[in-house]
């Protein structure tokens, strides 16, 4: 029987969404995705600080293998490389020659590639490309990159994140629109960094589907899940790498975004502004960085 988790605050509550959990191996980075701000919160010393204002509405972070700084800057319209004490630089912003949307959430894997979420949304339709889908930043032998469609079936892709072999792009389809899906995608990467046809791996019918996720050293997908309108409610949910459900553990926050482990201490932020973490969760993180 799974281990109950106790979630509590790290830190008050900002008051406005949080998200893009990233630990650096020292540091805890999320974001604070409508005062444009990275903060960084150090667990021993229970303190945090901003490390990077005027974020251009950053959601997501992660790290490269040689622990480079990646974030999707929403408002921005593009995927900014983020060096301490220096501008963000423009990684991508365009496809085929027009504008991104709206860069959501990254995974990157071991050759650099950057695949990320792009969703169009009502502030810049009609300003950019004209679909919702998984792209990937592939980078060039003069250190530039080139952004390459990967899907071709998503209206609103969320939350990435890679198996432990990098064979398998875990996607979260997470439109709330009507007739639409909100289901845990199952992608295999080819060598050429194309993606296969999806598995169906869980599908959540009408309530909210996964938002932000990571994975544990044992290869579960664990995902933040629920919200206040229909279902269980805010959630903690762990998957098998085959979609089956193994826990279940709610959380204060109405609707958690984003997590990530910090030894076998889970990490959570939400759409209220919460850092909530469960301490001793019996799990360990798999990342690529550090």
């Amino acid at each position: 029987m799974p281990r109950e988790w106790i979630f509590e605050d790290a830190l008050p509550v900002i008051g406005s969404i949080t998200e893009g959990n990233a630990w650096d191996g020292n540091r805890l980075l999320f974001t604070n995705i409508a005062m444009d701000r990275v903060l960084a919160y150090d667990p021993t010393a229970g303190t945090v600080m901003t490390v990077r204002s005027d974020t251009n509405g950053a959601n997501g972070l992660n790290f490269d293998a040689d622990g480079r700084l990646f974030a999707c800057e929403g408002r921005g319209r593009r995927i900014a490389r983020y060096e301490d004490g220096l501008p963000g630089v423009t990684v991508v912003d365009r496809l085929n020659g027009k504008r991104l949307n709206g860069p959501n959430d990254l995974a990157i894997d071991p050759q650099g590639r950057i695949y990320f979420s792009d969703r169009i949304n009502d502030v810049h339709a009609g300003m950019g490309i004209e679909f919702s889908a998984i792209i990937s930043a592939d980078p060039q032998p003069d250190d530039s990159y080139v952004a390459v469609q990967r899907t071709f079936d998503s209206t609103m892709p969320n939350g990435l994140l890679f198996s432990a072999d990098y064979k398998i792009l875990y996607v979260a389809e997470s439109d709330y629109a009507a007739g639409r899906f909100r289901q845990l995608r199952g992608y295999p990467v080819k060598d050429d960094g194309s993606l296969g046809e999806f598995e169906l791996l869980h599908d959540f019918g009408p309530h909210r589907g996964i938002d932000g996720m990571t994975l544990s050293s044992g290869g579960h997908i664990v995902a933040c899940t629920g919200w206040e309108v229909s279902g269980p409610g805010g959630m903690i949910t762990v998957f098998e790498p085959d979609g089956r459900i193994v826990a279940t553990h709610p959380t204060p926050a109405i609707r958690p975004t984003n997590c990530t482990f910090v030894g076998e201490d889970l990490y959570v932020t939400s759409i209220e502004g919460h850092l909530l973490v469960a301490r001793d969760t019996g799990m360990t993180g798999h990342l690529l960085y550090p």
